[in-house]
């Protein structure tokens, strides 16, 4: 059976990925931190949808994960298809004012780790017919977001390290493509420490974890290379290509900084 591996699947856009790829008949490989969670995913779709689900609780942003995460795949799946690189989060507020070990741990876990995955995980997915990359960034990947800096700078490594790889690629089975979605009704603004106004603002124009996962597996198996969901998403992330950046800059400071305390 096809298998796809996705990483931060506890949750989230995550668990909705795993949602979507166990409806259209995929073994996983899911992983997280928390092991209650995963084994709760793992144990509704597999009733669900008669799929074989594997979990390995592991705190992704530590030394060795990658390697650990590759030894375990070798030993669950005899066909990985589709690797999802989605584990990653934002941190909210002045770069000099956060902690330099807070920031680091974001980049490990939003940059370095999907590189390293991708790149232990490229042998098993080039054995295959046909296999997929997904790499998750964010539309903040198209600017640059003061008080969001480095997880914006982080996101747009992700797009640029996609379309760089895939290109690499594009003579082989492998298929690699980078979803960016917007605001989304996840725990995201949480976790980053953003203020209740800043919530409140996102929870307009947020799309669901559903509806991007729907939106970003569908693209993701018909070879896009970038993926946006979201008409509004769509839009604001093409003007921001012709809009002076100092002024993107700016629009994107007014709404942030505005709710920093």
């Amino acid at each position: 059976m096809p298998t796809a591996l996705i990483t931060g699947a506890s949750r989230g856009i995550g668990r909705a990925f795993a949602v979507e790829l166990a409806r259209r008949g995929y073994d996983l490989l899911l992983v997280a931190r928390s092991a209650d969670q995963l084994e709760a995913v793992a144990a509704e779709l597999r009733q669900l949808h008669k799929i074989k689900a594997h979990v390995l609780p592991c705190d992704l942003a530590s030394a060795g994960a990658a390697e650990r995460v590759a030894e375990w795949v070798s030993t669950q799946a005899q066909e990985l298809t589709v690797l999802i690189n989605n584990a990653g989060y934002g941190i909210w507020g002045r770069f000099e004012e956060l902690t330099l070990a807070e920031q680091q741990n974001m980049l490990q876990l939003n940059m370095h780790l999907p590189v390293a995955l991708t790149h232990l995980l490229l042998p098993a997915l080039h054995r295959q017919p046909k296999a997929y990359i997904l790499n998750v960034a964010s539309t903040a990947a198209y600017q640059a977001v003061p008080t969001l800096t480095l997880y914006a700078a982080s996101k747009a490594f992700l797009l640029s390290f996609s379309r760089g790889l895939r290109y690499e690629l594009r003579e082989s089975g492998v298929s690699v493509s980078c979803l960016s979605p917007g605001a989304t009704t996840t725990d995201f603004a949480d976790r980053a420490g953003m203020s209740a106004g800043l919530q409140e603002t996102a929870n307009k124009v947020s799309m669901t974890p559903a509806q991007v996962a729907q939106a970003g597996i569908a693209a993701l198996l018909a070879g896009e290379a970038e993926i946006i969901p979201g008409a509004l998403n769509k839009i604001s992330s093409k003007l921001t290509g012709l809009v002076p950046k100092a002024l993107t800059e700016k629009i994107a400071a007014g709404i942030y900084e505005k709710h920093l305390k």
